[in-house]
């Protein structure tokens, strides 16, 4: 009896284990594709706005919040933010702070 219910429970343990495996794949594959396809956006953004004077005013107020985790949000960066937004309306998807990394990699 004992030995049944001790073959149980590994078997079960192996089922919620594979379960769990599979689905942080998923969950992987499906986190890093987003990240890719926001990535090359923010990236053509920068790109083609790489003269924006709004853009290259934000550059210290972006490094701020990016260091501090989106906690200091600065008013240069938030019209960079808007400028952006409005000129590629593609990254009205794109979080702020993946958009203030790509002005500090322009």
């Amino acid at each position: 009896m004992y030995c049944k219910s001790l073959s149980a429970a590994i078997l079960t343990l192996g089922l919620a284990t594979t379960a769990c495996a599979s689905s942080f794949v998923a969950t992987t594959d499906t986190l890093l594709g987003a990240v890719a396809a926001t990535a090359e956006a923010s990236s053509d953004a920068t790109s083609s706005l790489r003269d924006s004077k709004v853009v290259r005013a934000a550059r210290d107020d972006a490094a701020s919040f990016v260091a501090s985790g989106g906690v200091l949000r600065g008013a240069r960066l938030e019209a960079a933010l808007v400028h952006l937004r409005s000129r590629v309306p593609e990254l009205a998807k794109v979080g702020d702070l993946q958009l203030a990394e790509a002005i500090l990699n322009r």
